[in-house]
C-alpha cells in the first residue's frame, strides 16, 4: 500500500472519522437498533413499525447535510438524540493502530485535518470520550461550510477556508460517494476503508485503494 502513498509528496491529509479512525459499530448500533426500539417506546407502536417508519425516514435523507444532523433527527423522530447518543457512548471505539498512525504523521510534520460530516455534538461527545482531538492541527465540521463531503461543491468550498494542494493532498474515508466526489474535485490520494464496521463484513470499495490495518500506510 505504500508504493501507492508516496510520503515525500503528501503534505496534507485529511481524515474521515466514523468508520476510518472510529469503529462505525457505534453509529450503526444506534441509528439500526438502539434508535428504532426509543422510537417505538415513544410512538407506542411495535418494533417493526417503527423500523419501518426510520428506513423511510432514513432513506429521505441519506447523502443530504440534515442526515447527520442531530437537530434534525430530534425535531423529526421526536427523540433527544443527543442524550440517547451519551447513553450509549461506552460503544465509541478508536480503530486499532489509529493513535500510532496520528502520531506517525505528526512526527513526520505532515498537517493532519479532521474532516467530518458528523454534528458538532457528536464531534464533541466523540472527542471527548477518545481524545483524538490532540492530533489534530484543524478539525473541520461540513455543517460549517453547509454542505455535506458528498457534495461536489464541498471540496471547493474546504479550499476557500483550509487552502491544500491537491497533488499533495491524502484523503482517508469510508464513505466511497465522498472519495468520488474528492477524486471528482483532483484530491490525488485516496483511500478507502475495508471493514468500518469491526462486526460487519468487508465492504466493496470499487477502484479505490483500500486499507485494513493503519499499519500498513505509516509515513516512511
Amino acid at each position: 500500500m505504500n508504493n501507492y502513498l508516496d510520503w515525500q509528496e503528501i503534505k496534507t491529509v485529511f481524515l474521515d472519522l466514523d468508520g476510518t479512525l472510529l469503529d462505525l459499530h457505534f453509529d450503526n448500533h444506534f441509528w439500526l437498533e438502539y434508535v428504532p426500539v426509543c422510537f417505538a417506546d415513544k410512538h407506542e407502536m411495535n418494533h417493526e413499525q417503527a423500523n419501518d417508519v426510520l428506513m423511510s425516514h432514513y432513506k429521505d435523507a441519506k447523502g443530504k447535510l440534515d442526515w447527520y444532523c442531530v437537530d434534525f433527527w430530534t425535531d423529526k423522530l421526536g427523540l433527544d438524540i443527543e442524550q440517547l447518543k451519551h447513553e450509549v457512548s461506552h460503544k465509541i471505539a478508536v480503530r486499532p493502530e489509529v493513535r500510532e498512525f496520528l502520531q506517525a504523521m505528526k512526527d513526520a510534520g505532515k498537517r493532519i485535518v479532521l474532516v467530518t460530516n458528523a454534528h458538532p455534538a457528536s464531534l464533541s461527545l466523540k472527542m471527548k470520550k477518545t481524545g483524538l482531538d490532540m492530533y489534530f492541527d484543524r478539525m473541520i465540521n461540513s455543517h460549517d461550510i453547509g454542505l455535506a463531503k458528498e457534495h461536489d461543491g464541498f471540496w471547493a468550498s474546504l479550499h476557500e477556508t483550509e487552502p491544500f494542494d491537491s497533488s499533495s493532498t491524502l484523503l482517508i474515508d469510508d464513505n466511497l460517494e465522498v472519495l468520488e466526489s474528492a477524486e471528482h474535485y483532483g484530491i490525488k490520494y485516496l483511500l478507502a476503508i475495508l471493514q468500518p464496521d469491526s462486526q460487519a463484513a468487508e465492504v466493496e470499495t470499487l477502484h479505490f485503494h483500500a486499507v485494513h490495518r493503519f499499519a500498513d500506510v505509516m509515513p516512511d
